[in-house]
């Protein structure tokens, strides 16, 4: 699709610590416009197989596009990378070279305007990743009780004015619905005082309900468990995080993956039984200066390696 621009963040490290066998399976959880895909399928060989999985049907249609002549074999499929289990079975595949998710929301969705996931632009309230779906972030705006907006906004935007925040969404619905994502944004801007150091009032707001319209911290956990299930003994799993509540949530799934015994502390045998899945590689990588510099959206971004050890674990 013309016009669907997006900078794959942390390709370079992507393609060095993902790729074992270059004839075999990968999958692509988070397509995007194809650009980590592009890369990867550029160290493959022809019979290769690479699996794309994105709930962005704009991103499937531009990832068509861009993976159209590559060498190796190349499957896109409209879904959410929760579906994992799903996806892997109708390609009638149990185990996987490779698995890569890259958390952040694309540049293209941010950058079209009419999406709503802007608080730089105006639009209706939308956020929607999946289009298909009816689900929106007018639903949580003028729709949830004052409770729920505070729970959302002090959890997935970390807010220290939810309250405040909160309160004045609600009377402005009062009124009239909150129909746009400009309205939202002078509703914020004139509760919350501007702070240069952290940026504007209405980014973590922004970023809270597009998690909450899109579920993407629910699924992580169980995701990436289901990911580890399906790759061979030797393959890897690389999760790139753009926010500490998402790279928390795959630090804590790495660290039991990665871990032996799981009972509390205070057991004096072990009774779980749990062994190790995963060997954690390295220490978590940021993007460098140079790419920041291209890119600046990279700034904030976080990679995390892991190689599957173990066939038998069973995740609790």
């Amino acid at each position: 699709m013309e016009g669907f621009n997006h900078l794959s963040v942390m390709a370079d490290e992507v393609v060095d610590n993902l790729i074992t066998d270059r004839s075999g399976v990968y999958v692509d959880c988070t397509l995007g416009g194809g650009g980590h895909s592009l890369k990867i399928s550029q160290q493959l060989n022809d019979n290769a197989l690479i699996i794309g999985i994105d709930q962005d049907i704009e991103a499937i249609n531009a990832a068509k596009i861009r993976l159209n002549d590559v060498k190796c074999q190349v499957k896109i499929i409209h879904n959410n990378f929760s579906q994992i289990n799903e996806i892997l079975d109708e390609c009638n595949i149990d185990k996987v070279d490779g698995i890569l998710f890259d958390l952040g929301v694309s540049s293209h969705q941010i950058d079209t305007a009419e999406r709503g996931f802007s608080y730089m632009q105006n639009a209706p309230l939308d956020m929607r990743m999946d289009t298909s779906k009816n689900f929106t972030a007018y639903n949580v705006v003028n729709e949830y009780a004052e409770e729920n907006l505070y729970k959302i906004f002090h959890e997935y935007g970390e807010e220290r004015f939810s309250n405040r925040i909160v309160k004045a969404i609600v009377n402005a619905r009062k009124i009239k619905p909150i129909e746009t994502t400009g309205e939202l944004v002078k509703i914020i801007e004139n509760v919350v005082p501007f702070n240069k150091k952290s940026g504007h009032p209405a980014k973590r707001i922004f970023q809270a309900i597009r998690i909450e319209v899109n579920n993407e911290l629910e699924i992580l956990n169980e995701a990436i468990n289901s990911a580890v299930d399906h790759l061979k003994i030797g393959g890897r799993i690389a999760v790139i995080t753009f926010h500490s509540l998402e790279d928390r949530i795959i630090k804590n799934t790495f660290k039991t993956l990665a871990t032996d015994c799981i009972c509390p502390k205070n057991f004096p045998v072990c009774v779980c039984n749990h062994k190790a899945t995963i060997k954690i590689l390295g220490k978590v990588a940021t993007a460098t200066e140079e790419e920041i510099k291209k890119n600046s959206r990279a700034k904030s971004a976080k990679i995390r390696i892991a190689e599957k050890i173990n066939d038998t674990a069973k995740i609790l």
